[in-house]
């Protein structure tokens, strides 16, 4: 019985022991700030991610071919839906009366620590009474090897995709937008 007591108590404080782990930290692509946009609202529909990132936590390259997972690093949402809020807040916020409809279609949402985040996508943006718009948007911004720097740099690609959404948003236009 007094073997039990101890087997017990040795289980109980390997368990408050172990889930003393380090906490998590939690990461947006949500700007701080909202944009005021003076444009033709957009209304950001269907977003699509690669299935290895589209996930609570932050996932990173390791190498030329592995991925990390990084179990203490977390998105405030899942990436899908951090990355839609971001691009819609960007645009302008919820755009009550949009006239354009915009999906995008992520082919790359990569985080390289101390190297660059590069966002590449290919959008629709459909506009009323216009052909449907395809545009591909391809960026990548410096990092260095902190987490804060990656997601900085991928809140970077955002705005740029943003703008480029923004400007082909104009009435009229046909051609996808250059990225200065």
């Amino acid at each position: 019985m007094h073997r039990m007591r101890n087997l017990c108590g040795a289980a109980v404080l390997t368990l408050l022991w172990g889930c003393s782990s380090t906490p998590n930290n939690y990461h947006t692509l949500v700007p701080a700030q909202p944009v005021k946009s003076d444009g033709q609202p957009v209304l950001v529909g269907r977003v699509v991610l690669p299935p290895q990132v589209d996930r609570p936590q932050l996932v990173v390259r390791q190498g030329a071919s592995g991925l990390a997972i990084l179990e203490t690093e977390w998105w405030g949402a899942n990436l899908v839906d951090e990355f839609r809020s971001a691009l819609q807040d960007l645009l302008g916020g919820p755009a009550a009366g949009a006239k354009a409809l915009l999906r995008v279609d992520v082919q790359r949402f990569d985080s390289v620590p101390g190297q660059y985040a590069a966002l590449d996508t290919l959008w629709r943006l459909k506009r009323p009474g216009e052909a449907e718009l395809t545009c591909r948007t391809a960026v990548q911004t410096p990092a260095d090897n902190s987490i804060n720097s990656l997601v900085n740099a991928q809140q970077a690609n955002l705005r740029k995709l943003a703008e480029a959404v923004r400007a082909a948003a104009v009435p009229g236009r046909s051609a996808c937008p250059s990225l200065q």
